[in-house]
C-alpha cells in the first residue's frame, strides 16, 4: 500500500468527515444485517402455524430479545400471530429505511472527498510542473507530460479514488454479514472462511498483470499525444514535404498498439465480475448442500428458517465481494498511473528558492560569472567561464550552435544553477537572493515568440498584471507595435489565437518586446530575437530592441553579427569556453574565429 501513500495523505485532510463516513457505513451495515435477520422470525411464523408459542421462534443469539418480545405477544393475545407478523414487517421496513438513509449520508460525505482528492492532486502536479527546472523538460516528451496531467489523473480518479469508498464500505458490509452468518451457523461459516480466501487468491492471480499493461498503455498514449502535438505545430511543413503518409503511419502504429493493450486490459478487468459471481455460486452451492444436510439431520444446529436466512445473508455478500474484486482489478490498473504521476511529483527541483534569501532591491553594479562551469548529466556545456557585465553595458554572446550561449544566459535568471563556480549580482552569490527578487529585475525576449491564447493587452501585461491601459500603450509604442495593434478590429482587446497564430512573425516578436518593456527591468536577455524574421520585420524589431536597450544592462545572443557591432564587449564561445573577447574592431583585428564568422555572413 506504500504506493498509495500520497492518496492517503490527501484523504487524511478530511479525517473528521471520514470518521462520519465510517460511522454511517457501520450503521447502514448493522441495520442491513438486522433487516435480513428479521426474516428468521417471519419464516418461523409461516412454517410453524400450528406450533405452540414457545416453540415457534428459533433460538438464536442474533434475535434473542426480539424473539422473546414476539413470543410474549403471541402468548398474551388471541391474534398474537398476526400482530407479531405485523411487527416483523414494520421492523423490516424501518430497518431498511434506516439502512438506506445512512447509506445515502455516507455517499453524501464520500463523493466530495473523492473529487477533492483528485483536484488537489491535479493542482500539485501543475504546480510541480511550474517549479521544475527547464532542463527537466528537455528529456521529456510534451505529450507524455500532458498524458500524465490528463489521462493518468483520470485513471487515478476512476480506478483508485473511485474505488477507495468501496474498499471501506464493502469490507464493513461483508464483515457485518459474516458475523451474522457465524452466529446463525458456525459450522456452515467454517466453509466460508476456507472458500473465500481461495477465491480471493484466484482473482489476485488474474489481476496481477494489469499494472504492467496499464503502464504500457500510458506510454503509448503519451507517444500519440506527442505525435498529435508535432502534427498540429508542423502542419505546414508536413503538407509541403508531403509527409502525411509518414506521420499517419507513425500515429496509426502507436494507436494500434494502444488498442491492443487496452483490449487485453479490458478482457482481464471484465473477467473480474463474472468470475466472482461464478465462484460465489460455487460457494453458495456448497452451503446449500451442507446446510440442507444439517436441516435434514434434525436437531438444533440449524433450522429451515435459519438456512433460508443464512442463504439470504450470503446472497447479500456476493455483490460487495464482486465490488471488491472489481476494485482490486481497478487498483492494479491505477497503480501504474500513480507511479507515472509520482515520478513527476517526486522529481528533484534542482533550482531551489532560498526562502530566507536577501531581496535584490535594485541592480547597482555588475553581474559576474566567476569560474563558472555547467554540466547536464554527463555532457559538459560550459567550462571555466569568467565574465563581468557592468551595469548599463551591452554584452554579446556569439559562437556556433551548441557552444553554450543560451545556457550561459540562462544562468543569470537561474533557469539553471551552475554546477561549478559562482554567479554573482552586485557581489552577492545569486543563490543568496530570493528567486523572485532576481527574476523581477530581468526580462527575456526569445528567438521564438512565446504568446498565449488571449488578448493583445493581456499578453503584453503578462508580467505586470496591474499595468494601466496607458502603460500598456506606451510599452507597445516603444516596441513599434502600437501602429499595427490599433489597426486591428478590436485593438488591444484582439484575441491573437493559439501561440499568436493570428499575427505575423514580426508582430508576435514586437509583442514580446512590449511585454519586456512594460516590466521595465534593469537587465535584458535577448536570445537571437531577430534571427527568424524577414528584412522589414527585422528592421522594425531591431529598432524596438534598440529603444528597449537604452539605459539597460543587456546580454544579447547574436545570430546575425551585424546587429551587435556596437556592443561594449563581444564574447566568442566555442565548445563551452571563451575563445575570444573584445569589441567588434578588436576581434576583427585578431583575425580569429570571430572574423571567420563575420566573413561567412558577409559572403552570404
Amino acid at each position: 500500500m506504500k504506493k498509495f501513500s500520497r492518496i492517503f495523505k490527501y484523504i487524511k485532510r478530511y479525517s473528521d468527515k471520514l470518521t462520519l463516513y465510517f460511522v454511517f457505513t457501520l450503521l447502514a451495515t448493522l441495520f442491513g444485517v438486522f433487516s435480513i435477520a428479521m426474516l428468521m422470525p417471519f419464516f418461523d411464523l409461516i412454517f410453524k402455524p400450528n406450533q405452540p408459542a414457545n416453540q415457534i421462534l428459533s433460538d438464536t443469539k442474533l434475535l434473542s430479545s426480539v424473539n422473546h418480545y414476539l413470543a410474549g405477544i403471541i402468548k398474551s393475545r388471541p391474534d398474537g400471530r398476526v400482530v407479531a407478523l405485523t411487527i416483523i414487517c414494520v421492523f423490516l421496513i424501518a430497518a431498511t429505511l434506516l439502512k438506506n438513509l445512512f447509506l445515502y449520508l455516507s455517499n453524501l460525505i464520500s463523493a466530495p472527498i473523492r473529487s477533492a482528492v483528485v483536484t488537489e492532486m491535479r493542482k500539485d502536479l501543475y504546480n510541480k510542473i511550474l517549479e521544475l527546472p527547464i532542463g527537466y523538460f528537455t528529456e521529456k516528451r510534451k505529450g507524455d507530460i500532458m498524458s500524465r496531467m490528463t489521462n493518468d489523473i483520470v485513471e487515478i480518479e476512476s480506478s483508485i479514488v473511485g474505488t477507495m469508498e468501496g474498499l471501506v464500505k464493502d469490507p464493513i458490509t461483508i464483515i457485518g454479514y459474516l458475523i451474522s452468518l457465524i452466529i446463525i451457523s458456525p459450522v456452515l461459516s467454517l466453509f466460508l472462511l476456507i472458500l473465500l480466501p481461495v477465491t480471493g487468491f484466484l482473482i489476485g492471480r488474474i489481476s496481477r498483470k494489469l499494472k504492467t499493461q496499464s503502464q504500457d498503455a500510458a506510454v503509448r498514449l503519451g507517444e500519440s499525444l506527442s505525435i498529435m502535438d508535432e502534427t498540429l505545430g508542423g502542419l505546414r511543413v508536413i503538407k509541403a514535404f508531403m509527409a502525411e503518409k509518414l506521420l499517419s503511419t507513425r500515429f496509426f502504429a502507436v494507436n494500434d498498439d494502444l488498442f491492443r493493450i487496452r483490449k487485453k486490459m479490458n478482457a482481464r478487468r471484465d473477467l473480474a465480475s463474472p468470475l466472482t459471481e461464478l465462484l460465489g455460486v460455487v460457494v453458495l452451492s456448497t452451503i446449500l448442500y451442507f446446510g440442507g444436510r444439517l436441516v435434514l439431520a434434525g436437531g438444533n444446529s440449524l433450522t429451515a428458517a435459519g438456512l433460508i436466512t443464512y442463504i439470504a445473508s450470503f446472497a447479500l455478500i456476493i455483490n460487495p465481494a464482486k465490488n471488491i474484486s472489481t476494485s482490486f482489478f481497478n487498483i492494479q490498473r491505477g497503480a501504474a498511473a500513480i507511479e507515472r504521476v509520482e515520478e513527476v511529483l517526486n522529481a528533484p527541483v534542482t533550482v531551489q528558492d532560498n526562502l530566507n534569501g536577501k531581496q535584490l532591491g535594485s541592480f547597482n553594479d555588475c553581474i559576474e560569472l566567476r569560474n563558472v562551469s555547467f554540466a547536464y548529466d554527463d555532457a559538459v556545456i560550459l567550462k571555466n567561464i569568467n565574465l563581468t557585465i557592468k551595469k548599463g553595458k551591452t554584452i554579446a554572446l556569439v559562437g556556433s550552435s551548441g557552444a553554450g550561449k543560451s545556457t550561459l544566459a540562462d544562468l543569470v535568471p537561474r533557469f539553471h544553477d551552475a554546477t561549478g563556480g559562482e554567479v554573482l549580482i552586485d557581489g552577492v552569490n545569486i543563490k543568496d537572493y530570493s528567486l523572485s527578487s532576481v527574476r523581477q529585475h530581468i526580462s527575456i525576449v526569445t528567438q521564438e515568440p512565446i504568446l498565449f491564447n488571449d488578448t493583445i493587452a493581456n499578453n503584453i501585461s503578462l508580467g505586470s498584471p496591474n499595468a494601466t491601459k496607458e502603460e500598456i500603450i506606451n510599452a507597445a509604442t516603444v516596441a513599434n507595435a502600437h501602429k499595427f495593434i490599433v489597426q486591428k478590429e478590436e485593438g488591444y482587446d484582439t484575441n491573437i489565437g493559439d501561440r499568436g497564430s493570428k499575427l505575423s512573425g514580426g508582430e508576435r516578436q514586437r509583442l514580446t518586446i512590449a511585454r519586456a518593456v512594460l516590466k521595465n527591468p534593469p537587465i535584458l536577455i535577448l536570445d537571437e530575437a531577430t534571427s527568424s524574421l524577414d528584412t522589414e520585420s527585422e528592421r522594425l524589431v531591431q529598432d524596438a530592441i534598440n529603444n528597449m536597450m537604452q539605459n539597460r544592462t543587456s546580454i544579447v545572443i547574436a545570430h546575425r553579427l551585424s546587429t551587435i557591432r556596437h556592443a561594449d564587449e563581444i564574447i566568442v564561445l566555442q565548445k563551452g569556453e571563451i575563445v575570444e573577447r573584445g569589441t567588434h574592431e578588436e576581434l576583427i583585428a585578431l583575425e580569429g574565429f570571430y572574423k571567420k564568422l563575420v566573413n561567412m555572413q558577409e559572403v552570404k
